[in-house]
């Protein structure tokens, strides 16, 4: 065991710090660093899947939370020094409320584009779920447990909360409204909040109309005061094809002015909007927003904000009308200082009692998923599949991460456990369209194939290609029934445009290419992911997946 630790941290390059937080594992990844070495950063500083970021500075600290939808535990939370290089140090949710009704995978539905704040000693985030209501999740120490989620405002159609301490004491709530639920868009509200921020005193007030036939679709609110203007950041236009609209007027109910401060321009950086301006400690401002990579998710982008006229402008304004287009590459913040270089974890030695905090649930954890262990590995026990089983949109133990860079390698060693036939386990990469290599059980050997299925979610086949036929690696007695074992390495090789090829291997050194090429698509509002698998078919007991380690390395 003590090898295999120290073997851990050399392959994966890792630092161990001390801190008022305890120990601190820095981790630099093998495939994607923002950081350029050189006192400039590349864009995206998260090439990966951390959709509708927001932001907050709490002295020298930077704290950023993500929508995480359905995927538990939920909202992310990644910290920084200088806002290029983070980690992900917590979640704030541990399940995802109701929890009954996210037992199961509830594709694109959960917790939408929250929203970080710093408030008297108290860190709050509040999000909507487009089927529920508003939610507020607070806590002392980012770091440490979260306390349980509370329903601010029942009711469907309510996203994009943001909320705005004042002045004067008074706490104010704006948000956006998703059509498909509420039958209409395009519009911001703002109500007013109790002093703990735990419910409604006002009805909401309109306080902008994107049906202006120029700012269709205005959502993701964020909310602001500075030198007596409120200002709401909202973006328009779309996900994909949309602009940053920033709001102002001198009184929170409004009227609004409005106008367009950051917009795609000559760039190849499409719609870019949707995100948190912060401030750093030089007092110089910034704005980190996303952009929709499709099959890689909404990735995380840092762009420069100047305030003109009491106006931000966002990224490279070159011909000064106002509006700014994203850059590519900058300076970093706090020119001057220097932070250690790190990344959001991707690789895992499964050494832990804790697993790691890059791999997230396709539904809230159960038990019967599975365990860590101090034994060197990660068991994932079968789920049991419906006696109607279409294909894997209904499966919830899906252990999976998100795509960390536009190429990239992952490999995980893995011994397959078997008693009934058809029981089966592997690697995935999962979308509205997937594929993964399975050993399946069948008499007293293991089948190998590649399967692949696509437009899941209209419950849509799955087609497998049989790979190989596998002798087990042992057999033993286990009651009544032997239990068969197959110890197997299996990889995955992701190329630009998110093609996959898979591949395995039986000794860890020579691997064997794996049928076709499988073109990866994002899931339901979410990028693609790629991680383990194991079922069992209805009725019968749960085989298991003994993971020994899953590594992310560099395509060769």
């Amino acid at each position: 065991m003590c090898k295999k630790i120290v073997k851990g941290l050399f392959l994966l390059g890792i630092a161990v710090l001390y801190g008022s937080h305890g120990i601190h594992a820095q981790y630099k990844s093998d495939v994607w660093v923002a950081d350029c070495g050189d006192g400039t950063y590349k864009n995206p500083v998260l090439h990966a899947d951390y959709s509708d970021p927001d932001v907050c500075a709490v002295g020298d600290d930077f704290f950023m939370t993500a929508s995480s939808f359905g995927c538990a535990p939920g909202l992310p939370i990644l910290h920084s020094k200088d806002l290029v290089n983070w980690s992900i140090v917590n979640y704030a949710l541990k399940k995802i409320e109701p929890a009954g009704f996210y037992s199961q995978p509830q594709h694109g539905k959960g917790v939408w584009a929250p929203s970080i704040r710093f408030h008297n000693g108290v860190y709050y985030i509040y999000w909507g779920d487009p089927d529920f209501g508003i939610f507020m999740v607070k806590a002392k120490d980012p770091f440490g447990k979260w306390d349980e989620p509370v329903l601010v405002k029942e009711g469907k159609g309510m996203i994009d909360p943001c909320p705005l301490w004042d002045d004067d004491g008074k706490l104010y709530l704006a948000h956006a409204w998703a059509g498909s639920r509420a039958k209409f868009n395009s519009v911001l509200t703002v109500f007013e909040l109790n002093a703990e921020g735990t419910a409604p005193i006002s009805d909401p007030v309109m306080v902008f109309d994107g049906n202006d036939g120029v700012n269709h679709t205005i959502e993701g609110a964020k909310f602001y005061k500075r030198n007596g203007y409120y200002y709401i950041f909202a973006p328009a236009g779309g996900v994909v094809t949309g602009w940053q609209v920033v709001l102002r007027s001198r009184h929170v109910y409004g009227p609004y002015e409005v106008k367009t401060v950051m917009a795609q321009g000559d760039t190849d950086i499409n719609g870019p909007h949707q995100g948190g301006w912060v401030d750093a400690s030089d007092g110089e401002s910034w704005f980190l927003h996303f952009q929709d990579k499709g099959a890689y998710g909404r990735v995380v982008h840092l762009n420069p904000m100047k305030w003109i006229n009491d106006w931000p402008v966002i990224g490279n304004d070159s011909d000064g009308d106002g509006c700014g287009e994203p850059v590519s590459r900058y300076r970093k913040p706090l020119a001057g200082k220097r932070f250690p270089v790190e990344t959001p974890a991707e690789s895992d030695e499964f050494n832990s009692r804790k697993l790691g905090l890059q791999w997230e649930w396709h539904a809230n954890y159960q038990d019967v998923f599975g365990f860590t262990s101090d034994m060197g590995y990660m068991r994932l026990y079968g789920h049991i599949l419906s006696a109607d089983f279409k294909n894997f949109w209904e499966v919830p133990n899906l252990l999976l991460q998100k795509f960390p860079a536009e190429e990239f390698v992952a490999t995980a060693k893995l011994k397959v456990s078997a008693k009934d036939d058809g029981q089966k386990s592997g690697l995935i990469v999962m979308g509205w369209d997937y594929a993964y290599l399975g050993v399946e059980k069948l008499g007293e050997k293991f089948v190998l194939g590649l399967t692949a299925c696509k437009d899941a979610e209209q419950g849509s086949p799955e087609e497998t290609a049989v790979l190989a036929v596998l002798e087990p690696s042992a057999r033993y007695e286990a009651g009544l029934r032997p239990n068969y074992e197959r110890e197997i390495y299996l990889r995955v090789k992701v190329e630009k445009n998110a093609l996959c090829r898979f591949s395995y291997s039986l000794d860890g050194k020579t691997f064997t290419e794996a049928g076709k090429v499988f073109q990866a698509r994002q899931g339901k509002w979410i990028g693609a992911k790629v991680g383990l698998f194991s079922v069992a078919p209805c009725g019968k007991e749960r085989g298991w997946l003994d993971a020994d380690w899953f590594h992310v390395e560099k395509a060769e």
